[in-house]
């Protein structure tokens, strides 16, 4: 099996657009410390023949350009991208299917959920459903992407997109299948990819336990480090990510769960994780985490 990281940072990318703070600006200016990442997303492959994409951010048509692996091959319209499975419906993590409208054949593969979101917004109508198959997957029941891969979508601690919330509904963090973390596997080797989670449970612990590989939310080093930063009045729990630090953050809830390899994705501007000369950086490698970037490959 072969991952391809298409983009590790959380929505908005590094540097965001209109950030003005310091870490972004070390990227704008190609700091090595800080190279620029995009919005989250893997591609994964069995056999180098079809791959299969793990959601697909707004900057969709950029990693694919930069990824000679996803380029047309063979017909003059051609892709070797089959599939496509979102774990939620967040803007970036369905925005760049409308990248793929180009009438190219391939199945996009989400939760009722997600496919809901989906169908309530007519501009996603045009990845054209002659070609383009939308499966309505099951939790916990996994399912063919082709080139040997089989995946399986699971229940994790989240709740729904910023976009789709009520201003007169309290926020409720929830393990009823709004948000999904996703399984890979060649049938010998597995792969978790949960680039949004709000809490570490039992039941997941001991899903991830003696895995190959886990692409784990990285959103924030610390749960008010918007507030703080002075960009935002939400916490990390509230917009649904558990935070990198802490008695209750990621780095303490890994620590009794052996898995392979432990890679935090979808990570934050603002997150000092991701300078790489940051004291941050060194307390996370000291305790077995990676930080993904952009362009990053994997073979198992």
């Amino acid at each position: 099996m072969k991952v391809v990281v298409l983009g590790a940072a959380a929505g908005g990318g590094f540097p965001q657009w209109n950030s003005n703070a310091e870490a972004c600006n070390r990227a704008r200016c190609g700091d090595p410390a800080a190279p620029a990442r995009t919005q989250a997303g893997l591609a994964v492959t069995g056999t180098g023949e079809r791959w299969c994409l793990m959601n697909a951010s707004p900057d969709l048509r950029t990693q694919i350009e930069r990824t000679p692996a996803l380029h047309p091959r063979g017909a003059v319209r051609s892709s070797p991208i089959g599939a496509v499975v979102l774990t939620g419906g967040d803007v970036d993590a369905i925005a760049g299917l409308l990248t793929l409208r180009e009438r190219q054949p391939l199945d996009l593969h989400a939760t009722e959920r997600v496919h809901a979101v989906l169908d309530a917004n007519p501009i996603f109508e045009v990845l054209a459903r002659d070609v383009v198959e939308r499966w309505v997957e099951r939790l916990d029941q996994p399912f063919n992407v082709g080139d040997g891969l089989s995946v399986e979508l699971f229940a994790v601690p989240g709740k729904i997109p910023l976009y789709l919330e009520r201003p007169d509904t309290a926020t409720v963090i929830s393990t009823d299948g709004t948000t999904v973390g996703a399984l890979i596997s060649d049938g010998a080797r597995r792969v978790f990819f949960i680039p949004g989670c709000a809490a570490m449970t039992p039941d997941l612990a001991q899903r991830l336990r003696g895995s190959d590989m886990v692409f784990f939310d990285g959103t924030l080093w610390r749960d008010d480090e918007m507030i703080r930063a002075g960009l935002g009045e939400k916490t990390g729990l509230r917009m649904g990510h558990l935070s990198l630090s802490g008695q209750h953050g990621t780095m303490e809830g890994f620590r009794d769960i052996e898995v392979g390899q432990k890679i935090l994705i979808h990570i934050n501007n603002s997150n000092p994780a991701l300078l790489a000369d940051s004291p941050e950086r060194r307390e996370l490698e000291a305790a077995g985490w990676s930080v993904a970037y952009d362009g990053m490959e994997i073979e198992l």
